[in-house]
């Protein structure tokens, strides 16, 4: 099966045949996610996230997407504490859908939703939720389950025309960060992209008037001003502030204000 990354390690099709005395116990526990320093991010999440990570772009010249960073060093979630409870007030959606994921076969496009049947908290002992009842029908819970998929599935989508957009208009650079932490070590955050404010201001009229009217104007400002969480990331190690590349720099000033913008994918 191919997987959407991460923090999957054996994402199983849900069926009744393999399932039917399945339970899933979730909670407060994020220690599944205390071993990644980024996680993908939907549009429609920025302006809650933006208020805590840095949002930028990960992925290849070809394709990427939208990114929160969690950490500055691999293998490191700043954001998960020794006893595995979260330590920001927003959750992303990638997390909150986890141990559930839409997946699909090498060579098709048809998804079906799976299970990370490795996630602690799927078990046959009745602790938590189940997902089908005596009669192999979908509990409320499963469905619940895959509605919150369904959408997120369609917001990746849409999320992908949006960084389609961004590349077509030339507006994503590469980027790179440095920081110090307190033992003196020099640690460089790399390998992502971020939006050229000098190259917005350029767009024709009739370019950024389209992108006022979706609202990814908006999005291109939230995720500029964001960048300004760099600096709290090694705040959160005792360190010394970010010291930004000059392609950064015009990332690190003030962007216009946000609106304030709730989506089911968005609440936390």
């Amino acid at each position: 099966m191919t997987t959407q990354m991460l923090i999957y390690e054996r994402a199983a099709p849900i069926t009744v045949a393999a399932h039917k005395d399945t339970y899933v116990k979730t909670g407060a526990d994020f220690g599944f996610a205390s071993k990644i320093n980024a996680v993908p991010l939907m549009a429609t999440e920025f302006i809650s996230a933006a208020k805590e990570f840095a949002v930028v772009f990960a992925g290849t010249e070809d394709k990427v997407m939208p990114t929160a960073v969690l950490g500055v060093r691999n293998e490191e979630n700043l954001f998960v504490n020794e006893d595995g409870s979260w330590d920001a007030r927003y959750r992303p959606a990638f997390l909150r859908q986890y141990p559930f994921v839409f997946a699909g076969r090498e060579g098709s496009d048809q998804l079906t939703l799976c299970i990370d049947e490795q996630f602690k908290g799927v078990n046959k002992d009745g602790r938590g939720e189940r997902l089908f009842d005596a009669d192999g029908n979908r509990t409320a819970y499963l469905n619940l389950m895959l509605d919150f998929a369904q959408k997120y599935q369609g917001h990746f989508r849409r999320t992908e025309i949006f960084c389609q957009r961004l590349k077509e208009h030339g507006l994503l650079e590469p980027m790179q960060a440095k920081f110090t932490l307190p033992d003196g070590q020099s640690v460089q955050l790399a390998g992502f992209w971020a939006v050229n404010r000098e190259k917005v201001k350029q767009l024709d009229g009739d370019t950024l008037k389209a992108l006022a009217q979706t609202d990814e104007l908006e999005l291109i400002y939230v995720h500029l001003q964001s960048m300004q969480n760099l600096d709290r990331l090694i705040e959160r190690l005792g360190g010394v502030a970010a010291e930004t590349d000059e392609k950064a720099k015009p990332a690190r000033k003030n962007a216009a204000k946000a609106r304030k913008e709730e989506t089911e994918i968005d609440a936390s």
